[in-house]
């Protein structure tokens, strides 16, 4: 730790190595709070979305963006529904519908076909209602013979999801500006993963962008655009899809996603979404720190802490 502090009149007084150490430790300090009030102020409900809600409330979401026609935000939200270990297997099936409409609606042919053969395997009887539009039926009714001649794939086979893990830790904060290079790893016991897609997106509104992942020996990489990364934060997941584009894995997801601080400038410190959040969340307690750099080759630090 630096030398060179000395106390007098309620304040201190650091040489410049001293003040530099200083300055480093309070924008670690800022980073840690700013990251932990996005997690537990801004979002709270996001943070815990898929534990709190039941598979039949995200369903009921993912149904009314498909009816507002917001089909990648449908399938945004139903795909990591698939994956929840106390879906019932009715909802599995209305999920793997929906996100075969979602599908045939933005032309997505192998991705459609994934879907309808994911049902299939739960309910090989399975048959659209003749009150359905003949687009979604003809369709169906196509990937259905496709799969049959295929020698029904799947059915054989158990069909709750394998377990596939994927592992990986972002930064707690990058510049402005700045490209995020991601890394981690995937566990895939039974080589059931096909693709890995990260999903991000500028802030915490609006869609989100996929950008397909480098991926081989169960490891991938992958770059955040240096153009989304603009303060005050950005959020992102990963997406392991099988051969068939269904998940089988996710770190984050779209009610859950990661997030990274991105400050304005060259510290958080004089960030409103450090101290607006910290005004709600310390109401016993108000801690203002201040520094004062001057050019002379020594500088004042005064705390004061008000109870």
């Amino acid at each position: 730790m630096p030398t060179g502090l000395a106390y007098g009149g309620g304040a201190c007084t650091l040489n410049p190595m001293a003040m530099e150490w200083t300055r480093a430790a309070l924008r670690i300090m800022a980073a840690t709070l700013l990251l932990t009030l996005c997690v537990g102020l801004v979002g709270p409900s996001l943070a815990h979305a898929q534990k709190k809600q039941s598979a039949a409330a995200w369903i009921k979401k993912g149904q009314d963006f498909f009816d507002e026609q917001e089909y990648e935000q449908s399938i945004q939200i139903l795909s990591p529904v698939s994956l929840r270990p106390d879906i019932s297997k009715s909802d599995k099936i209305q999920v793997y519908k929906l996100l075969a409409y979602n599908y045939i609606v933005l032309q997505k042919k192998e991705e459609a076909d994934g879907a309808v053969r994911g049902l299939l395997v739960l309910d090989e009887n399975y048959e659209l209602p003749d009150t359905e539009s003949p687009r979604f039926r003809d369709f169906f009714t196509s990937a259905k013979k496709g799969w049959i001649d295929d020698r029904k794939p799947g059915l054989d086979k158990p069909t709750t999801v394998p377990t596939v893990k994927i592992t990986h830790t972002g930064p707690a904060q990058v510049d402005k500006g700045e490209a995020v290079k991601l890394t981690g790893e995937v566990d895939d016991p039974k080589t059931v993963v096909g693709k890995v897609t990260l999903w991000y997106r500028k802030g915490t509104t609006g869609k989100f962008k996929p950008k397909r992942v480098k991926y081989a020996v169960r490891k991938f990489s992958v770059e955040i655009p240096a153009s989304v990364v603009e303060p005050p934060l950005i959020e992102y997941y990963i997406e392991a899809v099988d051969e068939n584009r269904l998940p089988v894995g996710y770190r984050g997801d779209a009610t859950s996603p990661l997030r990274i601080a991105v400050p304005e400038g060259e510290s958080i410190v004089s960030s409103p979404w450090l101290w607006v959040p910290v005004g709600v969340a310390v109401a016993a307690a108000v801690v203002v720190v201040v520094v004062v750099v001057t050019s002379t080759s020594e500088s004042t630090v005064s705390v004061n802490v008000y109870e």
